[in-house]
């Protein structure tokens, strides 16, 4: 028979119900920060679907200590480990449950001796109410290197903020506010790095972590040396690419494809001497 990992584990369901507000602690006294910060994970990661299930697990630096996951400055009932991670489970997840989560451990013996706090992570909630986006993209077809595109997503819904994602890049979450029901984003200047599929998502601005199910895809080829076409994938400055990464840097940005606008993503200088990659 396989030989499974047992782990520490906490149901979450319904996650809200086993909140507790934090400790309290004697006036004047601050606790000491003397471990290392754990790592937080969201599984899957990103978003998920409305009454889906979603793992949280917080991995610490030292063995068998005891973990608390919070939600908002809120905490959950702690976790006690005899190894050095501890995992938090919901099986119905509620529109309620979507936030900002992070998590810290301290000695169950010390227990005023606790970690600094993990990065956050977010959960995302989908699919309450807010029917998915259409997106199209202009001009269509093969774009010509240099030439400037829109990537254009409808929702059915005002006050509302448009996301967009890029198939393979986590990095790549630029968001706009519209006027309207209707977001552009501009690409100046292509380059091979800007193919591959994209698709858009919306959330209320009043709650930033309910959004729609994604948009369909669209496919930005950007057409290579001697007519051929690729679709992403190749780095700028002649240097390789990260993993994962479609080399579009982070940020919001404004105006329009003379200068930078919001929802743009930014010019990225030529890439020289180099050549496309093979397209399968």
């Amino acid at each position: 028979a396989p030989c499974l990992m047992l782990l520490a584990q906490r149901k979450l369901w319904p996650l809200w119900k086993g909140i507790q507000e934090p400790v309290p602690r004697a006036a004047g006294s601050d606790p000491p920060l003397s471990y290392p910060k754990p790592n937080i994970t969201l599984s899957p990661s990103g978003a998920v679907s409305l009454r889906g299930a979603i793992i949280v697990q917080c991995r610490g630096q030292r063995r068998g200590m005891r973990f608390v996951l919070n939600k908002e400055r809120r905490h959950f009932p702690f976790v006690d480990s005899k190894g050095f991670e501890a995992v938090f489970t919901s099986s119905n997840v509620r529109r309620e449950d979507g936030g900002s989560y992070s998590c810290f451990y301290h000695s169950r013996s010390e227990p005023f001796t606790v970690s600094y706090p993990s990065d956050p992570v977010e959960l995302v909630v989908r699919g309450e109410g807010l029917p998915s986006p259409s997106i199209s993209l202009s001009p269509t077809g093969v774009t010509a290197l240099g030439a400037d595109v829109t990537i254009q997503c409808q929702g059915q819904r005002r006050d509302v903020r448009f996301f967009l994602h890029k198939a393979g890049d986590l990095n790549l979450q630029r968001h706009v506010d519209p006027a309207g029901d209707v977001a552009k984003f501009r690409i100046c200047n292509v380059d091979w790095q800007h193919g591959g599929n994209y698709s858009c998502s919306y959330r209320h601005r009043s709650q930033p972590f309910v959004s729609s199910y994604p948009s369909s895809s669209v496919e930005l080829v950007v057409a290579g040396e001697g007519g051929d076409s690729v679709t992403g994938g190749f780095p700028s400055h002649g240097g390789a690419a990260a993993p994962g990464s479609s080399g579009l840097r982070e940020g919001e940005f404004r105006g329009s494809c003379s200068g930078l606008s919001q929802g743009m993503l930014p010019r990225l200088p030529p890439s020289r001497g180099a050549t496309p990659p093979p397209r399968d």
